[in-house]
């Protein structure tokens, strides 16, 4: 993923995907992945906080170890940010008991545009999209960002839902059936992308796709919700229906019957 280049004194920091650290457009290369998780956790909470409480969030299972990995990351990140020009003491609240990124510090977080777009009124799906390199820290097994990660995946396929809708209003069919595919990669109860699917088919498709589609929404529903389609749902597959016999139908009416074929044949004799 190509990084946005950062103004002078601002870190540009990507947790959307695998960590990535830029200032003033060159990379910032934090050494290891437990100088990563630190990195990341400070960022997505900058907050002073306790020492212990952040050995703990990211090494449970630790116990007294924990204090000694923690020393070890942030020497790493004190390192890898004066290695790339960056006076850690200016970006880092570092007390003997406390630790946390200083206020005011300047950071662009690829997280805090996602959200932006999601939070807007309308939500700015196609942005937020865009925005969504991969999950929250990617390649990254601590357990503290679980609950983090699992929030921000909700809000794409929230996003992905409302794109697939807007686009197949708009036109683009294409880009419909993509938002619509990789939502139910996601997540395969997603309705509302299924729904997307048969209005796509319906545009596009055969009647067997059509109902097709809607058979395997029947089946994942009632396999795992033991529910039936939703009534909207219902309907957009009788719309669907209806449009592929529509267009069938205009095909049929555009080409020449046989005896049509006939009397041009007989004119042209």
């Amino acid at each position: 993923m190509a990084a946005r280049r950062s103004s002078r004194g601002e870190l540009s920091v990507h947790l959307l995907g695998r960590v990535e650290v830029v200032a003033s457009g060159a990379p910032v290369r934090l050494g290891g992945r437990q100088a990563q998780a630190l990195f990341a956790l400070l960022v997505l909470d900058p907050r002073p906080r306790s020492r212990d409480a952040i050995a703990v969030d990211l090494w449970p299972d630790a116990a007294a170890a924990s204090a000694g990995c923690l020393r070890q990351a942030l020497w790493l990140v004190r390192t890898s940010l004066a290695s790339a020009g960056i006076d850690p003491d200016e970006l880092l609240e570092i007390e003997p008991d406390l630790l946390g990124l200083r206020r005011g510090a300047r950071i662009d977080l690829d997280v805090a545009r996602f959200e932006a777009a999601t939070k807007a009124r309308p939500a700015n799906a196609e942005a937020a999209i865009a925005t969504y390199a991969g999950d929250l820290v990617e390649g990254l097994g601590h357990d503290c960002f679980a609950a983090e990660r699992e929030r921000l995946s909700d809000a794409l396929e929230d996003m992905l839902a409302i794109a697939a809708q807007q686009r197949l209003a708009d036109g683009d069919v294409d880009g419909a059936r993509d938002a619509a595919e990789r939502l139910l990669a996601r997540d395969p109860l997603r309705e509302e992308a299924h729904a997307a699917l048969i209005a796509v088919f319906g545009e596009t498709g055969s009647r067997s796709q059509v109902a097709r589609q809607y058979r395997r929404l029947q089946d994942v529903l009632r396999r795992e919700l033991d529910v039936d389609p939703l009534p909207e749902t219902d309907g957009a597959y009788r719309r669907a229906m209806a449009a592929t016999y529509d267009r069938s139908r205009s095909i049929a009416g555009s080409r020449p019957t046989l005896a049509g074929r006939v009397s041009q044949i007989a004119i042209s004799a």
